[in-house]
This record gives structure tokens, sequence and C-alpha cells, in this order.
């Protein structure tokens, strides 16, 4: 078991950078609301040495600091590979007209895909004209592990995040770009196309990721409204199948997929536009934002 409850990545007053264990007044206050706010303040996580973020060795220190901006809760060389899973809610693969698969649709994106919380995220001029939101749960991998059974599958998870699986459309499935095949790695792994947080919470904050609320807005619009009890593959079923003949590092994050709502769904489509800001929020966890720039 880690020190930590809820892992924030974060800049304080005097511009240094920390991990810290956030401050909440309440258990279900919203850790990113309250930085938005200025009123989060976080437990200093000693990272010195060789201890990692991960480690059981992990200590929290007497010293408090004041959050002045939020990062994602864990940096770019933390995150090996972000695996994602498509087709993984039910409502989501009836609004696509789709056939559930009968395992787990993996693709992968890279880690130069993770952004910040916060963070404006500048789309490319040839992506620009289909682009979506994908509001998703985030399972975070907290020791490495292979064939790794169902039964013991949580005890490879060192906590949860919430996150945005930003997509091009046209690169996904346009057969004038893909042919007749959807091209998923290349259409969703691009530059800043991942941003995540605004904390990991541990499974000692959440017992059960199965029955948690999702909700993704666009400009304060309700796009996504959702629960992770619609998932098609429970969160041990995905770490089982995905450690099968793979190592999953430690710091790996699974995108788990994302419910009805999207953009691309929409009759007709509603892609995302420049300045528009997208708010995902998960129960416990919080509300994740990052606005969207065509610059």
């Amino acid at each position: 078991m880690m020190a930590w409850k809820r892992l924030i990545r974060f800049i304080a007053d005097d511009g240094s950078i920390h991990f810290g264990d956030a401050i909440v007044p309440k258990a279900e206050a919203n850790i990113g609301k309250l930085a938005d706010e200025g009123s989060l303040y976080a437990c200093v996580i000693d990272t010195s040495g060789s201890i990692d973020i991960f480690s059981a060795n992990t200590e929290l220190t007497n010293e408090v600091l004041h959050v002045q901006q939020l990062l994602a809760p864990l940096t770019r060389r933390q995150v090996p590979i972000i695996r994602c899973i498509g087709l993984n809610y039910i409502k989501h693969i009836q609004e696509g007209g789709r056939t559930p698969p009968p395992y787990p649709t993996l693709f992968i994106k890279p880690s130069m895909s993770l952004a910040e919380y916060g963070e404006v995220i500048t789309i490319s001029e040839f992506a620009q004209e289909t682009c979506d939101y994908e509001g998703e749960l985030i399972v975070v991998i907290g020791q490495d592990g292979k064939d790794i059974p169902k039964e013991h599958a949580l005890d490879y998870v060192a906590g949860y995040t919430a996150g945005n699986d930003i997509s091009c459309r046209a690169w996904q499935s346009d057969p004038k770009f893909v042919g007749g095949a959807p091209q998923w790695c290349f259409s969703k792994g691009l530059d800043k196309y991942a941003p995540i947080g605004p904390a990991i919470l541990s499974q000692e904050v959440i017992e059960d990721a199965g029955e948690l609320i999702l909700q993704t807005r666009v400009n304060g619009e309700l796009r996504q409204d959702s629960n992770t009890n619609d998932l098609l593959f429970d969160i041990p079923t995905l770490i089982s199948f995905l450690s099968k003949g793979t190592t999953l590092e430690k710091g790996s994050l699974i995108m788990t997929g994302t419910p009805s709502g999207v953009g691309m769904g929409k009759k007709p489509p509603v892609y995302l536009k420049d300045r528009d800001l997208v708010e995902v929020y998960i129960e416990k966890i919080g509300t994740l934002r990052n606005t969207i720039s065509f610059g």
C-alpha cells in the first residue's frame, strides 16, 4: 500500500514542482475544482533518491504547500505506454451500430500523447475538422506484471484517474484516409491527445471502480452521462487480457473506453471547435479540464 491516497503533481507558489497527497475537506471533494479556485493544498511526497512514486517505501513529509498550478499526476517519463480499449461501453457500441467484440479491442497511444491538467491542447491543421472528445476512466498500473490472473488483477493497480481520448475521426475511419480498415493508433496518438488528471486516487479511496458516474461537458453542455457499470469488459478482465504474453510495466495507463455521447455519434456529428473547453468528470476523482486550440 502506498502512502498517498490522492496523488497530484503541482507547481507551488515558489515555482517548484512537487508530488503531493492532496488535502481535501471531504471525501467527495473535486480536486480539480479546488485547484482552479486556488484553495488546494497538499502534503509533499518525498521522492528523493531512488524511491519512485509507486513504491511502498514512498513517504509523506510534514511539509504542506499551496497548489499554485495543477499538472498531470504523472510525467511523460513515468508513463512507458498508454494502452487504450475501444468499444467497451455497451451503449457506445450501440450508438455506433456495431457488434460487441468477443475480446477487448486494443490500440496504443505513445507517451508523447500525455498532456497536463488544464493544458491548452493544440490541434494540428490536418486534424481540426473532425476533432472529437472521449471521456474515460484510466487505470494506473503500479507494478510490473505478465500473465496476470483475473482474480489477482487489482493487486497491480496503483489507482485511477480521468482522461480524454482525443480523436481525429477522419483519420480513424474515413475511407478516403484509411481505406477499408479503421486506423486507431495514428488518429488517436498525436501529441497531447491524452490529457489526464486531476489526481490518481488509490484503491483505498476507490474500492470499486466499476460503479462510478462519468460525465463529459463541452463549454458546460453535458455530452456524455454514464456510469462505469456500463463497461462491457470490467477492469480485472482488461488487466488479465492485456497482460497475456505481455509485460504491463509500472506506470502504464489503461484507458478503459468511452461511453455514448461522443461528437461522432450525434446526428449530425458535433465536433470540437477552436477554444472549446472539455471537462471530464468522474465520481470521486473529480474534473479534468482542457481547452482545445486550432492555433
